[in-house]
C-alpha cells in the first residue's frame, strides 16, 4: 500500500466526529440544543433505547498486545429520519451509562446532520456550543490536575557527595 493511501482521510471521518462529540457531551447541555431541534422532526424507531455492556479494552504501553479492562454499561438506539424531499437517514446513538434520553438525542442528531439541507445549520447551532462546553469542561480538568503535578526536575538532592 502506498503512503498516499494510508494519508487518506476516512471518508466517515466527520460523522466520526459529531458522534464522538455527541456522545461525550454533558447531559444538560445536550437537552438544551437537542430538545427544540428534534421537536421539528419526525423518527422512527429502528432499535429503541437499550441498555447493556460493552468490553473496555486497552494496550500494554499504549501500543503492545491488548487486554480486557472490564465492562462498561452502555445505552444505544437507532432511529430513522425521512426527510420531505430526500433519502430517509439512519441515526445511530451509543452513550456510556444507563440514559435512554441522551442516546436517543445522540441518535435523533446523527440522523439530522447526515441530512445536507440541515448540516450547516445544525453545526453552528449545535455542534459549535457543545465543542467549546466539552474543550472548556476538558480545560477545567487539565488546571484541576496540573494542581498537584510532581515536577521532579524541581527537586533538590539531599545531600552534596
Amino acid at each position: 500500500m502506498n503512503s498516499d493511501a494510508m494519508n487518506t482521510p476516512s471518508p466517515h471521518a466527520p460523522r466520526q466526529a459529531w458522534l464522538s462529540l455527541l456522545a461525550q457531551a454533558p447531559r444538560d447541555l445536550l437537552a438544551t440544543h437537542a430538545t427544540p431541534v428534534i421537536a421539528d422532526h419526525h423518527f422512527e424507531w429502528l432499535r429503541r433505547p437499550e441498555t447493556g455492556l460493552a468490553m473496555v479494552r486497552a494496550r500494554i504501553a499504549n501500543g503492545g498486545d491488548r487486554f480486557n479492562v472490564g465492562e462498561a454499561t452502555v445505552t444505544r438506539c437507532v432511529v430513522t429520519h425521512r426527510p420531505a424531499n430526500g433519502p430517509a437517514t439512519a441515526g445511530v446513538g451509543w452513550v456510556l451509562g444507563r440514559d435512554e434520553d441522551r442516546a436517543q438525542w445522540v441518535a435523533s442528531l446523527d440522523a439530522l446532520l447526515q441530512v445536507p439541507a440541515l448540516h450547516p445549520v445544525l453545526s453552528k447551532a449545535v455542534l459549535a456550543p457543545l465543542a467549546e462546553a466539552l474543550a472548556a469542561r476538558r480545560a477545567a480538568d487539565s488546571a484541576r490536575a496540573d494542581t498537584s503535578r510532581v515536577q521532579f526536575y524541581t527537586l533538590q538532592p539531599e545531600a552534596n557527595g
